[in-house]
């Protein structure tokens, strides 16, 4: 219908036209007084012949804009569309050019930035070795540190990793519990520097997942619950099968920045006051739990925690 009414206003002046002319035609006969039959029959004989090539000039319009649908051009009728063909294929050479080169661009930002990713690693290792030999508040400050320098490494290279072709998924059936303990041992001692206390028990759960992507999203979370919560616990749970939740008791997130925290860059205003939040680690969880098949969401109030819900129930798998 949209198609129609798009072809009846494309040639709306050639019907006012074709009804001009009838209608001079028609008001000849009657002005010299001839039948009605002599005015009707030719009349009706132009309005049959006019409707069939109204019709075969429908179906011709149609093809038309399929063939344009399809990135094919028709051939050119008049000047005109051969100057606009002209202007459309110099804008494809155009837009294929700065296609290429934003490709391009792009390789070799995503190749600078993962080199440098791996090589301060390096650093970073050597500093957690020195650090693991002393046992004082002093070392267990630099080492929760460390760990946040370490978590935004771990950022960029994940950012970078989310829309490259070539992304190392392995999905199989993984037991959750063994991604959990090793996303708390690595925070151990931020849960002693600030005396939280941690309640976990197994969560006995078996999930369909990717574990690498799976485990980024869990410490993202851990670590944002031991940054905001000052006094308190951290739980982490199962409130029933397959839905993952860990809980703070830190200060919360106010009720206007709620929808809105698994936005790139977006912080809010517990980020904005707290100057190291990037705005960046919820949204790649939430970017990573749609690639993985997974949910994510969350329920806070300010001064009263925040709970951070991950759905790891298997979806229904269509055919492609």
């Amino acid at each position: 219908m949209k198609l129609f009414k798009s072809y009846l206003k494309y040639r709306v002046k050639l019907f006012v036209t074709c009804a001009a002319v009838m209608g001079i035609f028609a008001s000849s006969y009657l002005l010299f007084d001839m039948p009605p039959i002599a005015v009707l029959y030719p009349l009706i004989l132009t309005l049959v012949i006019g409707i069939i090539a109204l019709a075969l000039d429908f179906v011709f319009y149609i093809k038309r804009h399929e063939r344009i649908l399809s990135e094919e051009l028709p051939a050119p009728k008049n000047q005109f569309e051969e100057d606009y063909q002209f202007i459309i294929e110099k804008l494809r050479e155009e837009s294929k050019v700065a296609e290429q080169k934003a490709s391009s661009d792009y390789t070799g930002m995503v190749e600078y930035y993962t080199v440098w990713a791996h090589q301060i690693k390096t650093p970073i290792a050597a500093m957690r070795l020195n650090l693991q030999s002393e046992d004082t508040d002093s070392a267990r400050r630099l080492m929760g540190d460390l760990n946040r320098i370490e978590a935004y490494v771990e950022m960029v290279l994940t950012f970078l990793r989310l829309d490259s072709d070539n992304t190392d998924y392995l999905i199989k059936e993984y037991d959750i519990d063994e991604i959990i303990k090793p996303a708390i041992r690595k925070f151990s001692r931020e849960f002693i520097l600030k005396k939280l206390k941690l309640e976990y028990e197994p969560v006995n759960y078996k999930a369909v997942t990717d574990s690498k992507w799976l485990s980024f999203i869990v410490e993202q979370i851990i670590s944002n619950a031991v940054k905001y919560t000052s006094e308190g616990s951290v739980r982490i749970y199962m409130n029933e099968p397959g839905i993952l939740c860990i809980e703070d008791s830190g200060i919360g997130i106010g009720a206007e920045d709620l929808p809105r925290i698994f936005e790139n860059g977006y912080t809010g205003f517990n980020g904005r006051e707290d100057k190291r939040a990037s705005g960046i680690g919820l949204y790649l969880c939430k970017r990573i739990c749609d690639n993985l098949g997974h949910k994510i969401s969350a329920e806070s109030k300010v001064g009263e925690g925040t709970k951070m819900i991950l759905d790891l129930r298997a979806r229904p798998v269509g055919i492609e």
